[in-house]
Parts: C-alpha cells; sequence; structure tokens
C-alpha cells in the first residue's frame, strides 16, 4: 500500500512540475495543481491563499470552494489555524476541525459537511520567506496518512513557490518594460513631432525623423512632393528647429513671379535701376540674413534665371539690380518643388551644377493617400479650425469619415481642407453625414484629376527604409488575386498585362479601385501599369 501511494505521489508531483511550466498565468496554473491534488489524492477541498499588497492573506485559487466562499478567505497574520501557519512558517495538522476552537471556517465551505473533517496547512516558502499557506480537507478516518502528507504537501508547496517567485518576477520584468516602454514613446512622440503638422502614420514620422536630424546643421534642404502636401509648413518646421529660429523666415513662390521681377525680388534694386524704382529696395536674400530663405517651386525658374542664382548659391554673394556693388549674405536656404528634377535635368530644362547644388539633403513628403491614417485627425483640426473662425459647432459621422479616408485626395492636404470647408458650409444642421459627401452626390470631380500634370509634375519614387523591393512582389500578386477570381469561375488571363487590363476594365478604369482588387498599393499599381504600358481610358 505504501508502495502504491509513493508511486501516485510521483506521478503526482510529475504532472503537478508539467502544469506549473504550462503558463504563466498564475491563478490558472494554481487551479490545476488544486484539480491534480483533489483527483490523484482524494482531497475534499484545497486552497491556496497568498500575501497581499496589504499583507493579508487573501485565497487566490481553491477546489471544491464556490467564488463567494473564496472571496471570504482573508485572514490577518496569526488569525485562526491559516494565519497561524503564515505567522509561524510552520505545517499544520487538525485531526478534527469541529473540536479546535482556533479553526475559524471563514470561507464558510465546511458548514453541514457531513462526518469528521481533519485540516492540513503548509506554508509556502520562498526562501525563508512565507508567502501563502497551502491546505485542504481529507476524512479524520485517514489520520495514519497525515505525516505523509505533510511530507508531500511540502514538496507542492515548494514548486508553487517557485512558481510564484518566477511570476513574480516576469510581471516586474514587464511593468518595468512597460514603463520604459512608454517613457521611450513619450521621448518619441516629442522629438519626431512637428509644432502645426499632424502626422502620426509611419511615413509621417520618417519624415518628422528627417526634419530632426537635418534641421540643426547649415546643409541646403529640398523638400520633394506633390503640391498640396505641406512643403512649406515643414520648411517652416525646419527653420524654428534650426539655430536659426530667432533670424527671419523669408518664402518666395518662384512661380508666381515673371523672370523680370523674380531677380529684384531675390537680389533687390537700386534707386533709378528700372522705371518705378524710386528707391533703394531689399531683396529677399538680404531680408533673409541670419535666418532661413524658403524658394517654393524651384524648378519653375527659367534657365537663364537658374544661372544667376547658381552664383549666389555657391558664394553667397550677388549685386542688386542696377547695382555694382557686392553684398554678402548668411542665409540658409531651403528649397521646394513638386517636379521631377533628376528628368528635367536629362532633358536639359534644368541646370545639373544647380540640380546638384540644391539637392543636398532632400526630403520626400508623401502624398495624402498614403498617409491615410492621418485623415481623421486632419479632419478634426481643420473642423476645430472652421467652427472657432466661423463660431459654429460641426461634426462629422463616422461613416463620413471612413468615406473621406478612402478618396483619392489628388489635392492632398490642401484639398482636403477646402472640401472640409465646402462641407460645413454647404450642410444643414451641425452634423456632416455619409449623404452630405459630393462624391456620394456623384459632384466631386477632383478624382477626374487623378493624373492631371502626371508628366510635369512627377517626382522620384520616394525609397523606402524597407529590406525587399516591391516591384518583384507585383506578378506574384496578381497570381495571388488572380487564382481568387478563377476559384469564383471568372476566366483566368494568360499574361500579367492582360490581368491588368482585367482589373482596370471590371473598376471601371478607375487605377484605386483596381488596386484594391488586385491587393495592390496605388504606387504598385502605377508602377505595373507603366510597366507594361497600359494607358488610363477616360470614361
Amino acid at each position: 500500500m505504501a508502495q502504491d501511494t509513493s508511486s501516485v505521489q510521483l506521478v503526482t508531483i510529475y504532472e503537478i512540475s508539467k502544469v506549473l511550466g504550462s503558463s504563466l498565468d498564475l491563478h490558472k496554473t494554481l487551479r490545476g495543481v488544486l484539480n491534480l491534488l483533489s483527483s490523484h489524492l482524494h482531497m475534499q477541498r484545497s486552497m491556496v491563499s497568498l500575501v497581499q499588497e496589504d499583507g493579508d492573506l487573501q485565497v487566490v485559487a481553491a477546489v471544491g470552494l464556490t467564488p463567494e466562499e473564496i472571496q471570504r478567505g482573508r485572514f490577518l497574520a496569526g488569525e485562526g489555524v491559516t494565519g497561524r501557519i503564515l505567522q509561524s512558517c510552520m505545517p499544520a495538522v487538525i485531526p478534527d476541525v469541529a473540536k479546535e476552537p482556533l479553526f475559524l471556517n471563514r470561507t464558510g465551505s465546511r458548514k453541514g459537511a457531513e462526518g469528521e473533517l481533519a485540516f492540513i496547512g503548509v506554508p509556502i516558502k520562498v526562501g525563508r520567506r512565507c508567502i501563502g499557506v497551502l491546505a485542504m480537507d481529507r476524512a479524520a478516518g485517514e489520520s495514519g496518512r497525515f505525516q505523509g502528507d505533510v511530507r508531500f504537501l511540502a514538496m507542492v508547496a515548494n514548486l508553487i513557490g517557485q512558481n510564484v517567485r518566477l511570476h513574480h518576477n516576469v510581471a516586474a520584468e514587464r511593468e518595468q518594460l512597460m514603463q520604459e516602454k512608454f517613457r521611450l514613446q513619450k521621448e518619441l512622440q516629442g522629438k519626431f513631432s512637428l509644432e502645426n503638422v499632424i502626422g502620426v502614420s509611419k511615413r509621417m514620422q520618417q519624415v518628422f525623423s528627417d526634419v530632426h536630424q537635418a534641421a540643426p546643421g547649415k546643409a541646403t534642404i529640398l523638400l520633394r512632393g506633390e503640391s498640396g502636401t505641406g512643403k512649406e509648413a515643414i520648411a517652416r518646421a525646419i527653420h524654428y528647429l534650426s539655430p536659426r529660429k530667432d533670424g527671419p523666415f523669408i518664402k518666395l513662390n518662384c512661380a508666381a513671379l515673371p523672370e523680370s521681377l523674380l531677380e529684384s525680388e531675390l537680389f533687390g534694386h537700386e534707386k533709378g535701376s528700372f522705371t518705378g524704382a524710386t528707391a533703394d529696395r531689399k531683396g529677399r536674400f538680404e531680408q533673409a540674413h541670419g535666418g532661413t530663405l524658403f524658394l517654393d517651386e524651384i524648378g519653375d525658374i527659367s534657365p537663364a534665371f537658374q544661372a544667376k542664382l547658381l552664383r549666389v548659391l555657391q558664394e553667397r554673394e550677388f549685386e542688386r539690380v542696377g547695382g555694382n556693388r557686392t553684398i554678402r549674405v548668411d542665409v540658409r536656404l531651403i528649397t521646394a518643388t513638386n517636379r521631377n528634377l533628376e528628368e528635367m535635368v536629362s532633358k536639359g530644362e534644368f541646370r545639373a551644377d544647380l540640380y546638384f547644388r540644391i539637392n543636398v539633403v532632400s526630403i520626400f513628403l508623401p502624398p495624402l493617400r498614403e498617409r491615410r491614417d492621418d485623415i481623421p485627425l486632419l479632419l478634426e483640426h481643420f473642423m476645430e479650425k472652421f467652427n472657432r473662425e466661423n463660431k459654429r459647432n460641426f461634426t462629422i459621422s463616422q461613416e463620413a469619415i471612413h468615406t473621406i479616408t478612402q478618396c483619392n485626395w489628388p489635392g492632398n492636404v490642401r484639398e482636403l481642407e477646402n472640401c472640409v470647408e465646402r462641407m460645413a458650409t454647404m450642410t444643414r444642421g451641425n452634423l456632416i453625414r455619409q449623404s452630405d459627401l459630393l462624391c456620394e452626390k456623384g459632384l466631386c470631380f477632383s478624382s477626374a484629376l487623378k493624373d492631371y500634370g502626371k508628366e510635369h509634375r512627377s517626382i522620384p519614387i520616394v525609397p523606402q527604409r524597407q529590406s525587399a523591393p516591391e516591384a518583384p512582389a507585383i506578378a506574384e500578386d496578381l497570381a495571388e488575386a488572380y487564382s481568387e477570381s478563377e476559384s469564383m469561375g471568372e476566366p483566368q488571363p494568360a499574361s500579367e498585362r492582360d490581368r491588368l487590363m482585367w482589373a482596370m476594365e471590371k473598376c471601371g478604369w478607375v487605377q484605386a479601385k483596381a488596386a484594391r482588387l488586385l491587393n495592390l498599393t496605388p504606387r504598385q499599381m502605377g508602377y505595373a501599369l507603366k510597366k507594361f504600358n497600359i494607358e488610363i481610358k477616360q470614361l
């Protein structure tokens, strides 16, 4: 019989060790241990109590007790039999709980129990410190096994103690990691954010990182991006993050003036140098002395003026129109364009030496369709701005936000701001619904402009910080999309070009819809159409 008991105990210890190592959920593993003790050793009721932060002993896992009884199982150190086990850190055996005045039956689980019950409790230790109590009931008639039960339960309690210590260590390390993560997130949020520029998407965080990296230096910066992506806002942010923040920030749109006036605006003029020059006038370069000069649309200046600008960028000196005095300035230059300067250089439309002079640090601003995560925040910002300026209280429904997020936005952030102002102006009531959107009424014509000026304004594909290029995966994506369509009973075209044509025709030659159908990004779709020389039909 003793050999059978030892074999059962050995198997039980093995099963308990497996349970304790199966999960980091402490309550789950403790319940598993108590279930094994109950089934293998025929214990009637069992519970594990652990010391809480306030010093009290609380039942945390039990078998044979209701949730209400477990909730009542709370003891002070030295209170009742369980409290004394914790205080003394010694095991205790009560042969008959009904005859023991110190036994409190705090849980109330033994009321009305049939027959005599014995109570066995052993301390749960971590090193020399007692952190809890493992206790259980056994029929009093089996008193001859109490000594063996105490030894066995002491081994189980030792395993539980090690598991509790591991759990506490993991919890403490996790808490430390979470605090460190929170600290780093706050630090990064403060580092990779720009005042008056909204952007939580991965692409904009990359832009913010580049801005913070480039702003403290003196290098000339070239901002690349489509019209309306916020190049001026980024240029202003670079200025105020630089050591020149106390100096002037001067801006000029090079495409807004003819060449004759552009030279006077940039370099200034002397009195009498031309008709209407009634006094000496400083140019933008002089006005920006000690600060930053932002030249927008740098790709639109004429070849003749490019040569004049090149000397100023190289030497930081010039003469006013009609003057012969050389003026030296200390100016940091930021330029911006939505053109493909590389293509212009190859065609002889833009001087290569000027290109290399301004293309020192390039920062690419993504179009709004590639940073859709920012659209809800931009909507909220523009709505608050409209409400503040017009003393209104407009809100926008979630359905409308979802629809707006899916739009193509060829005019980028500028178009989005205009759309918000238009919706708020023309909407009756204070809630903008999905039905109020022009695209829902078939009155939004900007979708027809998605390819407007594509050859004129196209810029190079933005380098992505990824290990694998997207282009080789396009054929695989197309094949995967078609395998799905074929399974739905649709014929499968033979070549990749036929697959692209199939998708475009199916979507009414709307490129964005075809990209979604093929599970491609808009950039991948554009690359594929260009690769196979597919001309977009205007329906």
